[in-house]
């Protein structure tokens, strides 16, 4: 295409924009709300993945080693622990380490588990994780098999529970911005179409003078595109601003857990750009579904 056609075609998209107001901002209010409930949820669902991801990768199985195994027994052990597939590391814990873990935990209660040092009842533990934390429980299954194995320890019960929830909210998030997006598309599509309704003779005319398809097509593919990037602005604003403020508030009241928002920068910058994206593709899908009925001759 020339340089001086598509400057063409750039000139009469904005005039229709400027030419059909109310449609204009029809189509880019329908935008404009879907993309911001797109954005809201967009954040919520990558937060809730952080934390999920978060959860998941603390999820570990302790291996209580039988107190008759000896160092040979425990080497042998390790390895057929690391051995099973899927595992990721075994990092041995012997006994004392536990103690002392045990006794920082309890803070000032631990002091009387002091007592124990000299005759201590714990048991010497392999700390393990698997590539992949929804293999958590078989890997369990399998080292319970294991010779020397007094008792494996993962959150049976409430493991399983936390998978499940966090593949129910993720697949829940999902469709809902799935669905958002497909409404867009439809009253953008029906917005647009009663535009190119008012502007049919124009097209015949251009038809009856031997235009092509891609010529009368351009203009209303360009100010699809241009409607899906005047939708995105305001969710762009309200969604960053909102963020913004909802980080600094809540990660000082999160600070001292183990739950961490997604830092500001780059991830507003991220949703931003593909909020655009999906604007300016939800903007140039409606128009070019509802142009191509009136090419159809």
């Amino acid at each position: 295409m020339k340089a001086r056609t598509f400057r063409r075609h750039v000139r009469e998209s904005l005039k229709s924009l400027a030419r059909n107001g109310w449609m204009t901002f029809a189509s880019v209010s329908a935008v404009t709300v879907t993309l911001l409930l797109v954005g809201v949820f967009f954040v919520i669902m990558m937060n809730l993945n952080k934390v999920a991801s978060t959860i998941e990768e603390d999820v570990e199985i302790r291996v209580h080693v039988d107190v008759a195994a000896n160092d040979k027994d425990k080497a042998v052990l390790e390895r057929q622990i690391g051995e099973i597939a899927g595992i990721k590391s075994v990092k041995y814990s012997p006994k004392e380490k536990e103690l002392n873990s045990l006794i920082d935990s309890l803070g000032e209660e631990g002091e009387a588990f002091k007592l124990f040092e000299q005759d201590n009842p714990l048991n010497d533990v392999f700390v393990v994780k698997t590539k992949n934390p929804t293999d958590t429980m078989y890997a369990a299954k399998k080292i319970e098999r294991l010779n020397y194995v007094a008792t494996v320890k993962y959150g049976q019960g409430k493991v399983e529970q936390l998978f499940s929830f966090i593949e129910i909210s993720r697949n829940v998030g999902l469709i809902l911005i799935v669905g958002l997006l497909f409404t867009a598309m439809f009253l953008i599509s029906n917005t647009i179409k009663i535009t190119i309704m008012a502007r049919r003779r124009e097209i015949e005319i251009m038809r009856l003078v031997g235009a092509t398809n891609g010529f009368i097509r351009w203009p209303f593919f360009l100010e699809g595109l241009w409607l899906g990037i005047l939708g995105s602005i305001i969710p762009i604003a309200v969604v960053s601003s909102a963020y913004y403020y909802a980080y600094d508030f809540l990660n000082e009241k999160l600070k001292d857990h183990f739950i961490k928002l997604l830092e500001f920068n780059p991830f507003v910058y991220q949703l931003s750009a593909i909020l655009i994206i999906m604007g300016a593709a939800i903007g140039i899908w409606g128009s070019l579904m509802s142009v191509r009925k009136f090419l159809k001759v």
